[in-house]
């Protein structure tokens, strides 16, 4: 479902109107059942991931393939140079990212864009900021064969999980029944599985959705619905507030160069399509307080910033500084409890694993 801009007279009226006149007390039901109409709450838990009307059931998620994918998650030996792992660009500790405006791969080169959260990836629609892999596992084996990233290629990949008897006996127990289940399929399912795991439920923002008025602030009410009526749901909607779908970096004023570098076409790219020129997979808003810099040109490093551009180019409107502020606050509310992961023990080398490469 899409969401359109609510730029109407009312949305224009409010951004008009004194700060003093925007700070009346918010009717928390009213507010609550017109934003579960946009939204819905991070679920504790996933017991099963994929599923369409023709599957509904999906793929069940099972222990060996959520604990084979954390180690596959932790072990910089998936990468050519021993050195970069998943949790290398996406720390756990971290919101999911790494912190730095784009990502420093093999040969410390530094990528493309900025380096999208997997806390919540699952909900995406599509991954990557111009969507060209369709789920989790797809995800996963790009950076593996990335030259930029991790600089590595599936049959290497294979003979090292190969050479380590105790990931031998890992996938034979994660995929049962199957002849040869180290291959690099496998690799990307079980990383998937543990990515599922990844969510962040129980926020302010969910609590109040469930009911529970005191959950959220007065800014961060009011927050919420300057967010709903100023027309930042057109994009940033559903379970992970945006990742649904793409729309132009600019849809009504293109942001400077430095935020909206001219090399970097978006999902152009994929599409080969003039009409997706500059088009971007919606950021999913989820823990966004946590996950700095900003954009996938990773350049804004204040949230506060980053909402007054995305008002400007895609919205055409400028918020009040109490707007602002206030959208700010509701954005601190969408942090949810951040995943608690030990760290594993990984296999140990044998003289058959391939040596690192320098980088």
């Amino acid at each position: 479902m899409k969401f359109v801009p609510l730029l109407t007279a009312t949305s224009l009226a409010l951004a008009a109107l004194p700060a003093s006149a925007q700070t009346a007390a918010i009717d928390s039901s009213a507010l609550r059942e017109e934003a579960k109409g946009v939204f819905e709450a991070i679920p504790a838990n996933l017991s099963a991931i994929k599923q369409t009307d023709e599957d509904p059931q999906g793929v069940a998620l099972t222990r060996e393939k959520i604990e084979l994918g954390k180690v596959l998650f932790f072990d910089p030996r998936m990468s050519r140079s021993g050195l970069i792992s998943c949790q290398t660009c996406h720390n756990v500790g971290l919101g999911g990212v790494d912190g730095l405006p784009t990502s420093v791969g093999h040969g410390w080169q530094k990528g493309p864009r900025n380096a999208p959260t997997m806390l919540n990836a699952i909900f995406n629609a599509a991954q990557f900021w111009d969507g060209r892999a369709p789920d989790l596992a797809e995800q996963a084996k790009g950076p593996v064969q990335a030259s930029v990233e991790m600089s590595n290629t599936p049959d290497e990949l294979v003979k090292t999980i190969n050479s380590m008897p105790e990931y031998v006996t890992a996938f034979q127990n994660a995929f049962p029944g199957e002849n040869d289940p180290v291959n690099f399929d496998n690799f990307a399912a079980a990383i998937e599985q543990f990515e599922a795991t990844l969510i962040t439920p129980n926020s302010p923002f969910d609590r109040f959705l469930a009911g529970d008025d005191a959950a959220m602030d007065e800014a961060q009410k009011r927050g919420l619905q300057a967010f709903m009526e100023t027309g930042c749901t057109a994009c940033h909607y559903g379970i992970n507030l945006g990742g649904q779908d793409y729309y132009p970096f600019g849809l009504v004023a293109k942001p400077g160069a430095e935020v909206l570098p001219v090399g970097d076409t978006g999902r152009f790219e994929v599409t080969k399509t003039v009409d997706d020129e500059y088009v971007f997979r919606a950021a999913p808003l989820r823990n966004v307080a946590l996950t700095a810099p900003y954009f996938h040109s990773g350049v804004v490093w204040d949230l506060k910033e980053a909402v007054q551009i995305m008002s400007s180019s895609q919205l055409g409107t400028e918020l009040n500084p109490q707007q602002v502020d206030d959208i700010v606050a509701f954005l601190g509310a969408v942090t949810g409890e951040q995943p608690q992961i030990v760290h594993p023990i990984l296999p140990v080398r044998t003289d058959a694993t391939p040596l690192p490469a320098p980088m």
